[in-house]
């Protein structure tokens, strides 16, 4: 809903300002003003307030499963979103980071990683299932 009301504020503001300049014939700066509005404002949600209306007002971001990974856990580091998928071709984990404005992603390669909750799945049939736990039997 933030992320709504932050847009809907730069294009009002936006046409606020060709609206004035165009009221006294000046079209040129009109578009100018206008278009510099829009710009400022998207490199100012991109660079600043993506990640920070998500985690602090319930924003809106899309992160996409790169094909062949499974997605395990995903938790914030300060302003940062870390991401961990696993891709079992390899045995391979990636932690991810997703920082402002992309300018400073971290990664973190863990091999042979094998996740115990990914162990044991139908594609991997040669993994043994665990001991059952004893029975505890009542006095």
């Amino acid at each position: 809903m933030i992320t709504y009301l932050y847009w809907i504020f730069i294009f009002g503001l936006s046409i606020l300002a060709f609206w004035a300049f165009g009221r006294l014939n000046r079209w040129r700066p009109a578009l100018i003003s206008a278009l510099a509005i829009l710009i400022v404002g998207w490199l100012a949600y991109f660079f600043h307030f993506e990640q920070l209306f998500v985690k602090q007002y319930g924003g809106i971001m899309t992160i996409t499963v790169p094909d062949g990974q499974m997605h395990i856990s995903a938790t914030w580091k300060e302003n940062h979103l870390w991401v961990e998928n696993y891709d079992p071709a390899n045995n391979t984990c990636y932690f991810s980071e997703y920082s402002k404005g992309n300018l400073l992603q971290g990664r973190v390669v863990i091999k042979n990683c094998n996740p115990a909750s990914f162990s044991r799945t139908p594609a991997n049939p040669s993994s043994t299932a665990p001991a059952p736990a004893p029975a505890i039997q009542q006095p």
